[in-house]
């Protein structure tokens, strides 16, 4: 049997690009996304499953694993993927998006990996990736949602390895600098129209202001980061922070 991946997040951007990758890797994958709509369309191009959970909520997380395993009867890769972001400053950062954001990228990750562990363990090469940022490793202002869940995403990483190692259960945690999503090109597109610049100029005096390459990088860049770390050959490395930020955090 082909081993088993559930990706959140993954009916576009990373999401969508790490499912494809480990699809082409003959590994069966469960998306499980808000958009019903894309997902399903994912799962048919990957003959993978789709389930619609807001995993937000404690029971669509629990919903997702069930469904996983009801449909292959085993689970081995959990790529923790699904996010969003907010910007505005602190004293105007509304406390029900706080919530919202704290739920999906910090508590669905526990979650999941709570519901999924006997099944990981069971795999006896279980791989946990989550997906975090470079935000995970510094922060930008009014981004307090964001960066806080994504902080918080690595200490939890490295208890999950520490608990996991024993069982061959490996955990780690990508952090790339700005990837081409739709999320980011919306954001390119609305920083040109207030600034009145370029979105090409965009791309290279605001968000990769601190790369040393300036480049952003693709969905596929991230996949194929993820797709190693659920291979056998990177069996040792778990606990770590894998940047991928073109030299962001070297400053």
């Amino acid at each position: 049997m082909s081993r088993v991946a559930l990706v959140t997040g993954a009916a576009s951007g990373i999401g969508r690009a790490c499912a494809k990758k480990l699809a082409q890797l003959d590994i069966k994958v469960v998306i499980a996304d808000l958009d019903p709509d894309k997902g399903k369309a994912v799962a048919a191009e990957l003959n993978g499953s789709f389930v619609s959970a807001d995993l937000s909520k404690r029971e669509d997380c629990q919903k997702a694993v069930t469904e996983a395993i009801a449909r292959y009867g085993q689970l081995d890769i959990l790529i923790n993927n699904a996010g969003f972001q907010h910007i505005n400053p602190i004293p105007d950062f509304p406390e029900d998006t706080w919530k919202k954001m704290i739920a999906l990228m910090l508590t669905a990750p526990f979650l999941l990996t709570k519901y999924a562990w006997s099944y990981l363990i069971k795999s006896g090469h279980g791989r946990i990736v989550n997906i975090g940022s470079v935000h995970s490793l510094t922060a930008s202002p009014f981004k307090v949602g964001y960066v806080t869940a994504k902080h918080g995403l690595v200490g939890f990483t490295k208890v999950v390895a520490l608990e996991g190692g024993e069982h061959g259960l490996t955990c780690n945690t990508i952090c790339p600098a700005y990837v081409r999503t739709p999320l980011v090109e919306k954001q390119i597109a609305d920083q040109a129209r207030t600034r009145g610049i370029p979105p090409e100029e965009v791309e290279e005096k605001v968000l990769l202001q601190k790369t040393a390459i300036k480049k952003l990088l693709e969905p596929e860049d991230v996949a194929n980061y993820v797709a190693f770390l659920c291979s056998q050959e990177a069996w040792a490395i778990t606990g770590s922070v894998q940047a991928i930020d073109m030299a962001w955090t070297a400053h």
